[in-house]
Protein backbone atom coordinates (compact mmCIF):
# COMPACT_ATOMS: atom_id res chain seq x y z
CA UNK A 1 0.00 0.00 0.00
CA UNK A 2 2.69 2.48 1.00
CA UNK A 3 4.71 1.69 -2.14
CA UNK A 4 1.82 2.42 -4.47
CA UNK A 5 0.88 5.56 -2.55
CA UNK A 6 4.46 6.79 -2.77
CA UNK A 7 4.64 6.02 -6.50
CA UNK A 8 1.43 7.92 -7.14
CA UNK A 9 2.54 10.93 -5.14
CA UNK A 10 5.97 10.92 -6.79
CA UNK A 11 4.25 10.84 -10.19
CA UNK A 12 2.05 13.74 -9.09
CA UNK A 13 5.08 15.75 -7.98
CA UNK A 14 6.92 15.14 -11.25
CA UNK A 15 3.81 16.05 -13.21
CA UNK A 16 3.47 19.28 -11.22
CA UNK A 17 7.06 20.23 -12.07
CA UNK A 18 6.32 19.61 -15.76
CA UNK A 19 3.13 21.68 -15.65
CA UNK A 20 4.74 24.65 -13.87
CA UNK A 21 7.92 24.73 -15.96
CA UNK A 22 5.90 24.18 -19.13
CA UNK A 23 3.71 27.20 -18.34
CA UNK A 24 6.80 29.34 -17.70
CA UNK A 25 8.49 28.24 -20.93
CA UNK A 26 5.53 28.10 -23.32
CA UNK A 27 3.23 30.79 -21.96
CA UNK A 28 4.66 33.27 -19.46
CA UNK A 29 8.06 34.07 -20.98
CA UNK A 30 6.79 34.37 -24.58
CA UNK A 31 3.92 36.60 -23.44
CA UNK A 32 6.43 38.97 -21.86
CA UNK A 33 9.05 39.06 -24.62
CA UNK A 34 7.82 38.00 -28.03
CA UNK A 35 5.88 40.25 -30.39
CA UNK A 36 5.36 38.04 -33.42
CA UNK A 37 4.65 40.83 -35.88
CA UNK A 38 7.49 43.08 -34.68
CA UNK A 39 11.04 41.68 -34.92
CA UNK A 40 12.60 44.89 -33.61
CA UNK A 41 10.42 44.95 -30.47
CA UNK A 42 11.10 41.27 -29.82
CA UNK A 43 14.86 41.74 -30.17
CA UNK A 44 14.77 44.75 -27.83
CA UNK A 45 12.66 42.88 -25.26
CA UNK A 46 14.99 39.88 -25.19
CA UNK A 47 18.11 42.04 -24.89
CA UNK A 48 16.52 44.07 -22.09
CA UNK A 49 15.27 40.95 -20.27
CA UNK A 50 17.91 38.37 -21.14
CA UNK A 51 17.70 36.81 -17.68
CA UNK A 52 13.98 36.16 -18.16
CA UNK A 53 14.67 34.63 -21.59
CA UNK A 54 17.34 32.38 -20.04
CA UNK A 55 14.87 31.44 -17.30
CA UNK A 56 12.49 30.23 -20.00
CA UNK A 57 15.23 28.05 -21.49
CA UNK A 58 16.12 26.67 -18.05
CA UNK A 59 12.44 25.94 -17.39
CA UNK A 60 12.27 24.00 -20.65
CA UNK A 61 15.36 21.96 -19.74
CA UNK A 62 13.88 21.12 -16.33
CA UNK A 63 10.54 20.26 -17.94
CA UNK A 64 11.98 17.85 -20.50
CA UNK A 65 14.41 16.30 -18.02
CA UNK A 66 11.54 15.62 -15.62
CA UNK A 67 9.55 14.14 -18.50
CA UNK A 68 12.27 11.49 -18.79
CA UNK A 69 11.30 10.17 -15.36
CA UNK A 70 7.51 10.69 -15.24
CA UNK A 71 6.50 7.90 -17.67
CA UNK A 72 8.85 5.46 -15.91
CA UNK A 73 7.24 6.18 -12.54
CA UNK A 74 3.79 5.93 -14.14
CA UNK A 75 4.77 2.58 -15.66
CA UNK A 76 5.63 1.23 -12.21
CA UNK A 77 2.31 2.54 -10.93
CA UNK A 78 0.08 1.32 -13.78
CA UNK A 79 1.74 -1.64 -15.52
CA UNK A 80 -0.38 -4.15 -13.62
CA UNK A 81 -3.48 -2.66 -15.26
CA UNK A 82 -2.26 -3.41 -18.79
CA UNK A 83 1.40 -4.04 -19.48
CA UNK A 84 1.10 -3.43 -23.25
CA UNK A 85 -0.67 -0.10 -22.75
CA UNK A 86 1.91 0.92 -20.14
CA UNK A 87 4.75 0.14 -22.55
CA UNK A 88 3.12 2.22 -25.31
CA UNK A 89 2.64 5.05 -22.83
CA UNK A 90 6.37 5.06 -22.00
CA UNK A 91 7.51 4.73 -25.62
CA UNK A 92 5.29 7.53 -26.94
CA UNK A 93 6.24 9.83 -24.06
CA UNK A 94 9.99 9.24 -24.22
CA UNK A 95 10.13 9.48 -28.00
CA UNK A 96 9.51 13.23 -27.74
CA UNK A 97 12.35 13.96 -25.31
CA UNK A 98 15.39 13.94 -27.68
CA UNK A 99 13.45 16.06 -30.17
CA UNK A 100 12.50 18.46 -27.35
CA UNK A 101 16.11 18.96 -26.30
CA UNK A 102 17.33 19.49 -29.86
CA UNK A 103 14.54 22.02 -30.38
CA UNK A 104 15.78 24.09 -27.39
CA UNK A 105 18.94 24.82 -29.39
CA UNK A 106 16.93 27.31 -31.42
CA UNK A 107 16.47 29.42 -28.29
CA UNK A 108 20.09 28.98 -27.26
CA UNK A 109 21.08 30.24 -30.72
CA UNK A 110 19.07 33.39 -30.05
CA UNK A 111 21.40 34.11 -27.12
CA UNK A 112 24.37 34.01 -29.50
CA UNK A 113 22.67 36.50 -31.79
CA UNK A 114 21.76 39.01 -29.08
CA UNK A 115 25.24 38.85 -27.51
CA UNK A 116 26.67 39.99 -30.89
CA UNK A 117 30.07 38.29 -31.01
CA UNK A 118 32.69 39.93 -33.24
CA UNK A 119 32.06 37.67 -36.23
CA UNK A 120 28.47 38.97 -36.40
CA UNK A 121 29.72 42.51 -37.05
CA UNK A 122 28.97 41.97 -40.75
CA UNK A 123 25.26 41.66 -39.89
CA UNK A 124 23.08 44.76 -39.88
CA UNK A 125 20.74 45.33 -36.93
CA UNK A 126 17.78 44.41 -39.13
CA UNK A 127 19.46 41.15 -40.12
CA UNK A 128 20.10 40.23 -36.48
CA UNK A 129 16.49 40.96 -35.60
CA UNK A 130 15.27 38.84 -38.50
CA UNK A 131 17.58 35.98 -37.49
CA UNK A 132 16.24 36.08 -33.94
CA UNK A 133 12.66 35.84 -35.18
CA UNK A 134 13.63 33.04 -37.57
CA UNK A 135 15.06 30.93 -34.72
CA UNK A 136 12.00 31.63 -32.59
CA UNK A 137 9.80 30.55 -35.50
CA UNK A 138 11.89 27.39 -35.86
CA UNK A 139 11.45 26.72 -32.14
CA UNK A 140 7.68 27.07 -32.19
CA UNK A 141 7.44 25.01 -35.38
CA UNK A 142 9.23 22.31 -33.40
CA UNK A 143 6.75 22.72 -30.55
CA UNK A 144 3.89 22.19 -33.01
CA UNK A 145 5.46 18.92 -34.15
CA UNK A 146 6.01 17.85 -30.54
CA UNK A 147 2.31 18.27 -29.76
CA UNK A 148 1.72 15.11 -31.80
CA UNK A 149 3.56 13.02 -29.21
CA UNK A 150 2.34 15.12 -26.26
CA UNK A 151 -1.09 14.04 -27.44
CA UNK A 152 -0.44 10.42 -28.41
CA UNK A 153 0.98 9.34 -25.05
CA UNK A 154 -2.20 10.55 -23.33
CA UNK A 155 -4.27 7.84 -25.05
CA UNK A 156 -2.66 4.82 -23.35
CA UNK A 157 -2.15 6.86 -20.17
CA UNK A 158 -5.81 7.84 -20.07
CA UNK A 159 -6.84 4.24 -20.74
CA UNK A 160 -4.71 3.02 -17.84
CA UNK A 161 -6.17 5.67 -15.53
CA UNK A 162 -9.71 4.73 -16.62
CA UNK A 163 -9.15 0.99 -16.05
CA UNK A 164 -7.01 1.28 -12.92
CA UNK A 165 -9.74 1.26 -10.29
CA UNK A 166 -7.65 3.53 -8.05
CA UNK A 167 -7.71 6.74 -10.10
CA UNK A 168 -10.85 8.66 -11.16
CA UNK A 169 -12.36 7.34 -14.40
CA UNK A 170 -13.41 10.84 -15.46
CA UNK A 171 -9.78 11.93 -15.53
CA UNK A 172 -8.95 8.94 -17.72
CA UNK A 173 -11.70 9.97 -20.16
CA UNK A 174 -10.43 13.56 -20.23
CA UNK A 175 -6.88 12.39 -20.90
CA UNK A 176 -8.00 10.24 -23.81
CA UNK A 177 -10.05 13.12 -25.22
CA UNK A 178 -7.00 15.31 -24.70
CA UNK A 179 -5.03 13.06 -27.05
CA UNK A 180 -7.45 13.79 -29.88
CA UNK A 181 -7.55 17.47 -28.91
CA UNK A 182 -3.79 17.77 -29.40
CA UNK A 183 -3.98 16.00 -32.76
CA UNK A 184 -6.92 18.07 -34.01
CA UNK A 185 -5.17 21.30 -33.03
CA UNK A 186 -1.99 20.19 -34.80
CA UNK A 187 -3.86 19.43 -38.03
CA UNK A 188 -5.81 22.68 -37.72
CA UNK A 189 -2.66 24.74 -37.18
CA UNK A 190 -0.95 23.03 -40.09
CA UNK A 191 -3.78 23.46 -42.57
CA UNK A 192 -5.64 26.61 -41.53
CA UNK A 193 -4.07 30.05 -41.54
CA UNK A 194 -4.61 31.96 -38.26
CA UNK A 195 -6.02 28.81 -36.64
CA UNK A 196 -4.49 29.95 -33.35
CA UNK A 197 -6.78 32.95 -33.25
CA UNK A 198 -9.91 30.79 -33.48
CA UNK A 199 -11.76 30.24 -30.22
CA UNK A 200 -12.28 26.57 -31.05
CA UNK A 201 -8.59 25.88 -30.42
CA UNK A 202 -8.95 26.70 -26.71
CA UNK A 203 -12.14 24.67 -26.40
CA UNK A 204 -10.50 21.63 -28.00
CA UNK A 205 -7.53 22.03 -25.63
CA UNK A 206 -9.68 21.99 -22.48
CA UNK A 207 -9.94 18.20 -21.94
CA UNK A 208 -6.14 17.80 -22.01
CA UNK A 209 -5.60 20.78 -19.71
CA UNK A 210 -8.23 19.67 -17.19
CA UNK A 211 -7.21 16.02 -17.42
CA UNK A 212 -3.47 16.60 -16.98
CA UNK A 213 -3.76 19.16 -14.19
CA UNK A 214 -6.49 17.07 -12.56
CA UNK A 215 -4.51 13.80 -12.56
CA UNK A 216 -1.41 15.68 -11.40
CA UNK A 217 -3.20 17.13 -8.37
CA UNK A 218 -5.13 13.93 -7.63
CA UNK A 219 -1.99 11.79 -7.49
CA UNK A 220 -0.08 14.43 -5.53
CA UNK A 221 -2.83 14.88 -2.92
CA UNK A 222 -4.66 11.55 -2.79
CA UNK A 223 -2.20 9.09 -4.32
CA UNK A 224 -3.88 5.70 -4.69
CA UNK A 225 -6.25 6.34 -1.80
CA UNK A 226 -9.42 5.25 -3.60
CA UNK A 227 -7.99 1.85 -4.43
CA UNK A 228 -6.61 1.11 -1.01
CA UNK A 229 -9.71 2.26 0.86
CA UNK A 230 -11.77 -0.13 -1.24
CA UNK A 231 -9.22 -2.92 -0.82
CA UNK A 232 -9.22 -2.47 2.95
CA UNK A 233 -13.00 -2.91 3.06
CA UNK A 234 -12.76 -6.24 1.29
Amino acid sequence: MNTRQNQARLAGLLYLIIVVTGIINLMYVPSQLIVWDDASATFTNIVASETLFRLGILAAIICYTTFLFLPIVLYRLLHTVSKNSAIWMVVLALFSVPFSFSNILNKVNVLTLIDKPDYLAVYTQETLEAEVMLHLDFYYNGIQMLTIFWGLWLLPFGYLVFKSGFLPKILGILLMLGCFGYLINFVGSFLIEDYGSLGIRRIISLPASIGEIGICLWMLIFGAKTFWNRAAKT
